[in-house]
C-alpha cells in the first residue's frame, strides 16, 4: 500500500566534502536505524570499503568517519513522496530536496546517483538548480541482483575514488 512519506534523515556532510552521493529516498530500515544504506542486504558499505581497500564500517559512527575521511557526503534527491515500503518503482508525487543547500556548505564538485530512479529524479528536479552533472551508479539495493553484481558494483563505484 502506497503512503506519503517524508525524508527524515539529515544530509551527512562536512565542509571538506567533495563528492555527493544521492539516493532516492531512505529505505524503511535506514529510517528505523537513523542513517543511510542500513538494510543488512544492501551492498553500499561493502562496495565502498572494497573501492577504498578498507574494512567495512559497521557502526554509524564508523560509517561517518569513513565518509569524512574520503570527503563523501550522502543525501537523497527526494524530500517527500508517495511510496510503497522502500520500492523505488512505486515512487510518485515527488517533492525534491534542495540540493543547493548542501552544495552551499561544502566543496562538492562531483555528484553521483545510486540507481536509475535517483538519476532520473536528479535530472528532472535538481540539475536545473545545481548545474552540476551527475554520474549514474548502479543501485546497491538487494532488489538489484544480477549474477555478477559484486563485480559490477566494484567497477562502477571505483569512479568515486578516481574523482
Amino acid at each position: 500500500m502506497k503512503k506519503k512519506v517524508n525524508h527524515d534523515l539529515e544530509p551527512y556532510y562536512n565542509k571538506d566534502s567533495k563528492i555527493l552521493i544521492l539516493g532516492s529516498m531512505p529505505s524503511v530500515k535506514s529510517k528505523e536505524e537513523g542513517f543511510y544504506y542500513m538494510h543488512p542486504q544492501n551492498r553500499f558499505w561493502k562496495t565502498l570499503a572494497k573501492v577504498y581497500d578498507e574494512n567495512i564500517p559497521l557502526t554509524i559512527s564508523d560509517k561517518k568517519e569513513f565518509l569524512k575521511k574520503h570527503k563523501i557526503a550522502l543525501w537523497d534527491t527526494i524530500k517527500s513522496c508517495t511510496i510503497n515500503n522502500s520500492s523505488d518503482s512505486s515512487i510518485s508525487n515527488v517533492v525534491p530536496n534542495d540540493i543547493n543547500y548542501i552544495l552551499s556548505k561544502t566543496n562538492i564538485d562531483k555528484i553521483f546517483t545510486t540507481g536509475k530512479k535517483s538519476y532520473n529524479l536528479y535530472y528532472k528536479y535538481c540539475f536545473k538548480n545545481t548545474k552540476i552533472s551527475a554520474e549514474y551508479l548502479p543501485s546497491t539495493s538487494p532488489a538489484n541482483c544480477p549474477k555478477n553484481i559484486e563485480e559490477i558494483l566494484y567497477k562502477e563505484y571505483s569512479k568515486i575514488k578516481d574523482s
